[in-house]
């Protein structure tokens, strides 16, 4: 679990990158990009924090995360702040169902891990609908943006889990 929260929020991380390399600070939700980008800084940074005390291998991935993720942001935010929106709304989407499927897999079994899942899912859920409110859904294409970039988190997940 912790192997894949940790590889999603790094991948998080480097999508708002793309995103904010591309957008600046000019961008009509700029201000809400990097606030949703610090959140998931912080996430990532006790996610490498509990990998590190409990001696959990990162994914192997991680080279890949990061020029995927980066590239993603770039490439919705060069198709407009709607699409950058959309691809936000798409991965908070699988993230918050992914999180609500490990604290069900987790029960009590962890309650430090589940306290932490439940808070990032969240701030998840926040994301996701500030990007609804920010025009996600009148990105061009928006039902085959979100479903593809929704596959590829899948995809992500998937990976990460066992490389």
């Amino acid at each position: 679990m912790l192997r894949v929260d940790q590889a999603g929020e790094y991948g998080a991380v480097r999508i708002y990158a793309g995103q904010m390399a591309v957008m600046g600070t000019r961008a009509p939700n700029a201000t809400e990009v990097a606030g949703m980008a610090a959140h998931e800084a912080e996430h990532q940074a006790k996610f490498d924090a509990m990998i590190a005390q409990r001696g959990v291998r990162p994914t192997l991935l991680q080279p890949v995360w990061s020029a995927a993720g980066f590239a993603l942001g770039a490439a919705t935010a060069l198709m407009g702040p709607e699409a950058a929106m959309a691809c936000t709304a798409a991965i908070e989407t699988e993230i918050e169902q992914h999180y609500t499927q490990q604290l069900e897999e987790l029960g009590d079994e962890d309650p430090e891990l589940a306290a932490t899942i439940r808070q990032f899912r969240d701030d998840e859920r926040d994301h996701k609908n500030a990007a609804l409110a920010a025009g996600a859904e009148k990105a061009p294409g928006y039902p085959l943006l979100f479903g593809a970039i929704r596959l590829g988190c899948r995809f992500a997940i998937r990976l990460s889990e066992r490389i």
